[in-house]
This record gives C-alpha cells, sequence and structure tokens, in this order.
C-alpha cells in the first residue's frame, strides 16, 4: 500500500461536548491539556513506529476559551529530533462551525521519548528538514532544547 501519510505529522479533530464542560460553560483546560498529550503521543508514535512517552511539556499557551459544540482540531508535527526524544509542536484550532469561525486557541511544545519493549529509551531516525518552514521550526525547537538544558 502506497504511504499517503506524512508520517511526520498528524491532525486530530473532536467535537467539544458538554461532559467537557468547565463551571464556566467552556471547555476545561485539563481536557485540553490530556488531547494535547495524546495527540504528541499519536503524532511521536507515527514517526518513529514505537511506544513513546512523554518527558517534558515545554510550554502549552491558553490563547482563547473553547466554547461546548465547537470543533477542535490538533495540528501536531515532529519538528526536530535527538537520539531517542523528538520534539512534537502541536497548534491548536477551535471552529464554530454554526458560524463558520475558526481561532487558534492553544500552542504547546511536547518532548516525547521512544522506548524499547523493556521501557529503555530506543534511537529514532533522524529527522531531516528539507522546506524553509522545516528548517524554521527545527532551529526554534532546539534552541528550546538548549534552553531547558541550560536551566537544569
Amino acid at each position: 500500500m502506497e504511504d499517503i501519510f506524512d508520517r511526520r505529522s498528524l491532525s486530530m479533530t473532536i467535537l467539544m461536548s458538554p461532559d467537557l464542560a468547565n463551571f464556566s460553560g467552556v471547555v476545561h483546560g485539563g481536557h485540553i491539556m490530556r488531547m494535547l498529550d495524546q495527540v504528541a503521543y499519536a503524532c511521536a508514535t507515527r514517526y518513529c513506529g514505537v511506544d513513546v512517552v512523554t518527558v517534558y511539556v515545554d510550554s502549552v499557551s491558553f490563547r482563547q476559551p473553547v466554547p461546548i459544540g465547537n470543533l477542535v482540531t490538533f495540528l501536531a508535527r515532529v519538528n526536530y529530533t535527538g537520539k531517542s526524544s523528538m520534539e512534537v509542536g502541536i497548534k491548536v484550532i477551535s471552529e464554530d462551525i454554526k458560524n463558520r469561525t475558526a481561532t487558534h486557541t492553544n500552542s504547546s511544545y511536547f518532548t516525547m521519548v521512544a522506548l524499547d519493549p523493556d521501557g529503555i529509551p530506543l534511537e529514532i531516525d533522524q529527522l531531516i528538514p528539507t522546506t524553509k518552514e522545516d528548517k524554521r521550526r527545527y532551529e526554534a525547537a532546539k534552541q528550546r532544547k538548549i534552553a531547558r538544558s541550560k536551566a537544569k
């Protein structure tokens, strides 16, 4: 079968239902964070083909609330790879399907590590950025990694 998927990226769309609401009537931030982690897992696993775990969340920014009833699309992409780790950047778009408007509501960066069946970090294929945008993302991710290691 022809490989029709770009294994570096993933998009997932979910309808925000009332069971996800907080006391203000919008989607609870904790639910968004849980979904972000699931999307990061799926994107990283698609890239490397083995189980991964979250080892670091660089940031999660909440720019706008997400109303119940909206469609939320998570756009994820592997930005950078180390020996066994990778950074997955995720952009979240909330779509009001009745009014046909879309809003960028969240952004985040997750560092995921590939593991073998015994839970030992596993070497992964190295990402080779080719486009101008891929190179920009790669360099930005590399700078975030450097900043994290200096902060330790």
